[in-house]
């Protein structure tokens, strides 16, 4: 009997050193002068720069792609994926007011394939440079028979930093506070599943299908690329009082405001305050999904949610136009008990 290597099982190691040769290249591509040592160690190093910081506070969040990435495979487009996770973890932090410092990725597949990895990492690299970011590491794992062929999963940790004093957690919101959206770029990363199930299952579209009312293909909608809000609110929270922050990602309106609201505080939301987007439009109509239903699973157009006093609204919707954001009036802060209550629904 024959010698049995790894690669015999399933795992070809060169393959993997070969491709870390470009994807070594994208990950400098992201370094500042925090990062210690080079890229491929056990783990990576970063110096904090602690000068304009108090009270450092490290704020950490860990996230997946999800369905989203089906997409990718039926499309065979890879290098935006990546992006979507770095925007994702950066926005799920900076809610808490937190600058983002390094970000981890986890990459695995059944059967490595080098120009996948390297398109995954080129959009990873991408997303990190945008909010000046670091890549600082990540891990390839190859598992045959655990994952399709073709096919990977792809997750990451962003680890950033805010100081104490500056923390925005929701506590100090209070009833009349006004709420402002801030447009998103399509489905973002959630809700795939039953984005999938309609378009795909019911309707009987595929990724080619050019849809009219959306002007591009079903493919290329779905792979818009979520929308990061870190560099804008950044600049905002330092010009402003923020009182609060909420990421519309899963769990909608319905799920995730009430996670800063203080106890006795509800938001009102005025559905009538924004035009809802076309690819929503659809999936509502296509699956006779109900209203409820829709806002619980979906941004429906609003990316993020900033809660700020009525004397601050108009300087800071200004500002963030002056910073790229188109941003919506859409409600207030009310008397309650941490729920959502809608308007013109």
């Amino acid at each position: 009997m024959a010698n049995i290597t790894y690669k015999d099982a399933g795992v070809d190691i060169n393959t993997a050193t070969k491709s870390m040769i470009k994807v070594k290249e994208l990950i400098r591509s992201t370094y500042c002068k925090g990062v210690l040592g080079e890229a491929g160690g056990f783990g990576g190093l970063f110096s904090l720069d602690l000068n304009e910081f108090q009270k450092p506070v490290l704020v950490s969040s860990i996230d997946g792609v999800g369905t989203k990435l089906k997409i990718a495979f039926l499309t065979r487009k890879h290098d935006t994926v990546g992006i979507d996770l770095v925007s994702h973890c950066a926005n799920d932090i900076v809610v808490q007011g937190a600058q983002s410092l390094f970000f981890l990725d986890y990459f695995a597949t059944a059967k490595l394939e080098p120009e996948i990895l390297v398109s995954v990492v080129k959009g990873l690299a991408q997303g990190c440079r945008e909010i000046g970011c670091v890549l600082i590491g990540g891990e390839t794992a190859e598992m045959p028979e655990f994952y399709n062929t073709g096919e990977y999963d792809l997750a990451g940790t962003m680890v950033g930093i805010v100081d104490q004093d500056h923390i925005i957690d929701g506590s100090r919101i209070r009833i009349g506070d006004q709420i402002l959206g801030l447009a998103s770029n399509g489905l973002h990363t959630n809700g795939y599943s039953l984005v999938r199930k309609i378009l795909f299952d019911i309707a009987g579209y595929s990724v080619d299908t050019y849809i009219e009312e959306l002007g591009i293909t079903v493919g290329e909608e779905l792979l818009r690329t979520h929308k990061c809000y870190a560099s804008s609110i950044l600049k905002i929270s330092k010009e402003f009082d923020i009182k609060g922050i909420i990421h519309i990602t899963g769990g909608g309106f319905s799920d995730n405001i009430p996670r800063v609201l203080p106890q006795q505080c509800s938001v009102q939301i005025d559905l009538s305050s924004w035009e809802v987007p076309h690819i929503f439009q659809l999936v509502r109509s296509l699956g006779k999904v109900e209203d409820h239903e829709m806002y619980r699973t979906f941004n429906m157009g609003i990316g993020m949610v900033v809660v700020v006093s009525p004397e601050d609204l108009e300087n800071v919707t200004r500002c963030f136009k002056k910073y790229g954001e188109k941003t919506y009036h859409i409600g207030e802060v009310v008397e309650g008990s941490q729920k959502v209550l809608f308007l013109n629904i």
